[in-house]
């Protein structure tokens, strides 16, 4: 690294020094990955309402790559790389969270529509955050550290070390697409267990013994992990045991059911009355995050307006690493962007919608940039900042006059888009960081973002149609949680028809949950998630949990933590990839979903599963000891 002189930071490469960056191949291998790991982040977040960062495994696999086969050293085309990959992971988190609701409605919305709200909403998000990021990625460099952003440098810089950690992912990549071809794909054993639990009626415990679950729950830790349980315990070994006990003498149905709850079952149970105390409480969990942060908010919004007036956005220096996208060009293409919307036939948002997405935008924009600067992306509360958003516009939408479907899905799709450009912004504000601190040339990553966004979003459409015609988006397979929320958002808001009997109960018990010094929104997606879902994740937070408690210091627990990270990504990413391989061979018939296993027994996918737990252990230890060593 070049030596820093008082008062001026001085990048990894410094603004002298001219390495080949938005190449060809950065290009072309940036979009692939963008591509990739945004399906790969779909399917994780139609699963679990939670997409992982693609950052520094796009960062590995680059470094492999790009310096393993083509044998070129730049470190700023590897960075180009990442930078694109997570173009593809935030525009599937965007996605995900809303458009799905769209299917569930029976809309069906076209591919043109899909890339519509994806490519509109990903390139203002990436706009409204350029005239920001001389604020705040320069001048607050010291006290905005950009976790992700940071970590990333660190692994791009230590690129001599990316062999090792490529095979790591790799090595995962294998193991987790293997397991899921052989449970889903050949139907070799059952992909899920479960018992009753003696003594509570209808109380099941089980779980879901996929390779993805158990990497989420190691990389977000077994603190968050076991909040998600404790959620997923509540609802399946509390709740639907006392609402079978309750109602098992009587003799009436009671709303939102159509038969007598003595007749229910438990996943019947779960459907008709546990999942609207979940999305109460998910929704409640969520306005509370965003509650938290308002002070942020407010603080984060007159900083940057002040900022901006002190410090002329637009101004252009001639060092390379200071050079943005040109302030002509931000301004018409913002504009650009909101007349397209305004005027787009496809959606009927019109100009009230237009103007209600470029002001929650710019505000929405400028919060996520600074907040995950501060907190990270995993915090950044997207879904809180989309229901708020999506509540006003339904009723905006609602006194206009604009009922029914067609009302409701207006009010999605302008929410969407909204959700597309803060999930960007947040993204593109890490990415800024990693290229701040490794040297980048800043109009060339944000051309690179806009090249990732419009590259994931012409095929984020296919991958939910496949998904949707495989295993159907909505259902045990694929739950889509956060699309499913914001449907009954949009119409309890539109026809008053939900049991708001339960949505109460819901969101007062996310406040109780908040009062107990735990994460309101965790704790409620675990209670709205099935049970299944969280078991792994807390067996992969426990393995976390031990990994590090056995390490003898500091250095070796940040070596087994990040090491295990790696193959947990592999992990996640080779199941969720051959997913889309195995839904693209049901949509032709070629597999089938409903055909029985061949080994009924519920024990050998257990063992399989604890089995994939021990490797992963084993992976984080071993592994990590033998970098050490070396």
């Amino acid at each position: 690294m070049q030596a820093s002189t008082p008062g001026k930071f001085v990048p990894y490469i410094s603004a002298s020094q001219s390495l080949p960056e938005l190449t060809a191949i950065a290009i072309i291998f940036g979009i692939i990955l963008a591509i990739v790991f945004g399906a790969a982040n779909a399917y994780l977040g139609l699963k679990v309402g939670m997409t992982v960062s693609a950052s520094i495994p796009a960062a590995v696999i680059s470094m492999a790559i790009l310096r393993g086969l083509f044998r070129r050293k730049s470190i700023l085309e590897n960075n180009i790389v990442q930078t694109m990959t997570t173009a593809g992971e935030a525009v599937a988190a965007g996605a995900i969270f809303t458009i799905p609701a769209l299917f569930l409605w029976d809309l069906k919305p076209s591919q043109a529509l899909t890339i519509f709200i994806a490519i509109t909403g990903g390139i203002m998000g990436t706009l409204m955050m350029i005239p920001l990021r001389r604020l705040l990625i320069v001048n607050e460099h010291e006290t905005l550290p950009y976790p992700e952003g940071t970590a990333c440098a660190e692994v791009l810089k230590s690129g001599e070390t990316g062999g090792n950690n490529a095979r790591m992912i790799f090595s995962g990549f294998i193991v987790g697409g293997l397991f899921k071809g052989l449970g889903d794909g050949f139907k070799l054993f059952k992909t899920s267990v479960e018992a009753k639990v003696a003594g509570l009626k209808n109380a099941m415990i089980g779980m879901d013994v996929m390779p993805a679950m158990l990497g989420v729950g190691y990389i977000i830790g077994p603190r968050i992990a076991g909040q998600m349980i404790a959620g997923g315990l509540l609802a399946s070994l509390v709740f639907v045991p006392l609402i079978s006990f309750f109602g098992a003498g009587n003799t009436a149905t009671i709303f939102p059911a159509k038969d007598v709850i003595g007749h229910l079952g438990a996943g019947e149970i779960y459907a008709n009355y546990i999942r609207y105390i979940g999305a109460g409480a998910v929704a409640t969990g969520g306005l509370i995050t965003l509650i938290k942060t308002l002070p942020m908010l407010f603080t984060s919004l007159r900083d940057t307006l002040t900022g901006l007036k002190r410090k002329g956005a637009g101004v252009q220096t001639l060092e390379r690493t200071d050079q943005d996208i040109s302030g002509k060009w931000l301004v018409f293409g913002i504009l650009a962007v909101i007349l397209v919307i305004a005027f787009s036939p496809m959606t009927h948002i019109g100009i009230v919608g237009a103007i209600s997405i470029a002001v929650f935008g710019f505000l929405f924009v400028a919060v996520a940039s600074r907040i995950v600067g501060i907190v990270g992306s995993s915090s950044l509360p997207v879904s809180g900042m989309t229901i708020a958003t999506l509540i006003i516009v339904t009723v905006i939408y609602k006194a206009l006059g604009m009922t029914g479907t067609q009302g409701m899905a207006t009010a999605l799709i302008t929410a969407a888009i909204v959700c597309m450009a803060l999930a960007i912004a947040g993204d593109i504000s890490q990415d800024l960081k990693t290229g701040y601190l490794v040297g980048a040339t800043p109009w060339k990553q944000q051309v690179a973002m806009m090249i990732g966004v419009v590259a994931s979003g012409l095929t984020i459409g296919f991958v939910l149609v496949l998904f949707d015609q495989a295993y159907k988006l909505g259902s045990d397979a694929l739950p889509a949680p956060k699309a499913v929320l914001m449907k009954m958002i949009v119409e309890g808001l539109m026809a008053g028809n939900l049991p708001w009997d339960l949505i109460f109960i819901g969101a007062a018990l996310a406040i109780t949950i908040e009062f107990l010094g735990l994460n309101s929104l965790t704790v409620a997606v675990g209670f709205y998630l099935p049970l299944a879902t969280s078991v792994p994740i807390m067996i992969g937070g426990a393995i976390r949990w031990l990994v590090e408690k056995m390490a003898k210091d500091d250095k070796t627990r940040q070596m087994r933590e990040e090491t295990g990270t790696l193959f947990a990504s592999g992990l996640i990413a080779g199941e969720a990839l051959v997913s889309v391989i195995v839904a693209l061979l049901i949509v032709p018939g070629i597999v089938n979903p409903d055909a029985p296993t061949k080994v009924e027994s519920m024990l050998l996918p257990f063992a399989l599963f604890m089995g994939l737990a021990a490797l992963l252990w084993w992976v984080s230890v071993k592994f990590a000891n033998k970098k050490q060593e070396g």
